[in-house]
């Protein structure tokens, strides 16, 4: 049996038995101890290549040269090779001792199993006890949920309910009270009417006869039945049906909120950097689209390739695609330029001309002014999800300032002071004012004379304000502002040259300082989440990648 597989004894040297051999013979695959390694290789019978014995086996025969042994590792062809191979095969090829070269390997794959039995198994086992919780915690989140959602719907039906019950108490309530009026009335024409038939009787009878002392006693009594009583008019209740339309979001904003955020993986806790990624916005595409010097304020999104931009400095329209080309450009009628600029739910561009005082719109080429306001100026104006129009209005004596919403261009709302009285807007001189509505339906305001941004509810109800984050290093400078379809809140800070990222409820959560930004001013954001910002005095527009 051979020794090396002996269940039966320990591995001894083939020469003098003594136990537990170092060296090995891969030539003649014989156990050797140190002492008889010089007696083994004074055998010239064969050729001897002696390894520590832990690395027995590697001298294999050469796939080329089966006569052959292979004792060196050649670099290039990444094989053991002979001898012959070395001179003819392989020449001038780098080589290593294979011996040296499975030690570098054993090495290697001594430390692949370390790593893979102390870090990464554990860590996958972590990570699946991780996910098994949470499916756990998922089923139980699911079912409490649904229970919590099923009775606010059995609450609300049961508030509908009640509404419904006081409507109908208010009809017979309306009812009895008209009804009373009606009776009173009717009693007091039928006395009359009464009265009208005898003394038209006694008028006949006088008439034929020919007393002159009852004829003489006669009274006419015209007068008094000329007094008519008061025609009643009663205003029938009616009831206007809300009309029932598909729009969840208005729903959603009686019922509640669901708060839904999509399986993201970011890493389980315990893990390494190298397993876990988190992207930073960068810029995709930087488009000079004007001359330096002139003030670029304000851009809006066409399609995800034509944007409009506002340009201050000749007041002037006009629409580029992403290579920098000209479009379309369009000259307001004032000349003095228009103020803040937006794309309607029609694809129109939309504008305002504070100097005129008027929002405007351009189906194609011909400017039509749809809302003249007087005593008002407009600047912000955007879009809404339904298609409204919100435009931020400031009065021709600065003192007020609000927010107006317009559908079908006549006003349907209007958004001026908080619930004790005061306004919800600064005033002045240099008042500047963007607007956006977020996918929540609520309209978010930057205020740049009250370095603030504030944000309303569909009801114009006050729900925050932002007045910057604490690291920039100067005073929070708002512009521009947007949403996008995770409905953050972005706002340009020209002076801090960056873009504060905001959640729905005001938290703070990023800030774009890393793309080179030099007073950013214009902001929009297309369906995908590509945000274009222009820059007040260079000239760019660039596109990010959020």
């Amino acid at each position: 049996m051979d020794p090396e597989y002996s269940l039966q004894d320990v591995v001894r040297c083939h020469l003098c038995e003594s136990p537990s051999p170092l060296l090995h013979c891969d030539i003649c695959n014989k156990p050797l101890c140190k002492e008889c390694e010089r007696k083994h290789l004074t055998d010239g019978s064969t050729e001897h290549r002696v390894v520590p014995f832990r690395l027995r086996r590697c001298i294999t025969k050469c796939q080329k040269h089966s006569s052959q042994m292979c004792d060196q590792y050649c670099k290039q062809c990444k094989i053991p090779v002979c001898a012959y191979c070395v001179e003819n095969t392989c020449r001038g090829h780098t080589f290593i001792d294979v011996v040296q070269k499975l030690e570098r390997q054993k090495n290697i794959l001594q430390k692949d199993l370390e790593e893979l039995e102390k870090k990464i198994h554990p860590r996958y086992l972590k990570i699946a006890s991780i996910i098994h919780a949470q499916k756990a915690s998922l089923n139980k989140n699911s079912k409490e949920l649904t229970d919590t959602i099923e009775k606010h719907k059995a609450d609300i039906l049961m508030k509908i309910d009640h509404v419904i019950e006081e409507f109908k108490s208010d009809i017979e309530n309306l009812n009895s009270q008209f009804l009373s009026v009606l009776n009173r009335h009717d009693d007091e024409i039928k006395h009359n009417l009464s009265e009208i038939t005898q003394y038209t009787e006694e008028l006949n009878y006088l008439l034929i006869s020919n007393d002159v002392s009852l004829a003489s006693a006669f009274r006419s009594r015209n007068a008094e039945f000329k007094r008519f009583p008061p025609a009643p008019t009663v205003v029938l209740p009616s009831f206007t049906p809300q009309n029932i339309i598909d729009k969840k979001q208005i729903y959603q904003q009686l019922i509640g909120s669901l708060s839904l955020t999509s399986s993201k993986t970011e890493g389980f806790p315990g893990a390494d950097p190298q397993f876990s990624t988190s992207e930073e916005p960068w810029i995709s595409t930087n488009i000079d689209i004007r001359p330096k010097n002139e003030e670029l304020c304000t851009v809006s999104c066409l399609t995800n390739e034509r944007l409009w931009t506002c340009n201050l400095t000749d007041r002037m329209i006009r629409l580029y695609n992403l290579q920098g080309n000209l479009v379309k450009e369009i000259e307001p009628k004032s000349g003095d330029g228009p103020w803040n600029i937006a794309v309607s739910k029609s694809g129109d561009l939309v504008f305002t001309d504070y100097t005129e005082g008027t929002v405007n719109i351009v189906p194609d080429t011909e400017t039509e002014t749809v809302i003249s306001l007087r005593g008002w100026r407009p600047h912000g104006v955007c879009t809404t999800l339904f298609g409204d129009l919100l435009v931020a209005i400031t009065s021709d004596d600065n003192e007020h300032t609000k927010v107006v919403r317009y559908s079908n261009f006549t006003e349907k709302q209007s958004i001026q002071f908080d619930d004790k009285g005061d306004p919800l807007f600064s005033s002045g001189l240099y008042n500047i004012k963007f607007i956006s509505e977020n996918r929540n339906l609520d309209i978010c305001v930057s205020d740049n004379t009250a370095k603030s941004v504030l944000v309303v509810n569909l009801a114009g109800k006050l729900r925050f304000t932002y007045s910057g984050y604490p690291t920039t290093k100067k005073s929070f400078s708002p512009v521009d502002i947007t949403t996008d379809n995770q409905s953050r809140i972005l706002i340009a800070d020209s002076k801090n040259h960056c873009i504060h990222i905001l959640n729905k409820d005001g938290q703070f959560l990023s800030c774009i300082d890393n793309c080179h930004l030099e007073y950013p001013c214009g902001l929009c954001v297309y369906t995908n989440d590509t945000l274009f910002v222009t820059e007040m005095y260079s000239g760019q527009l660039k596109k990010i990648k959020l």
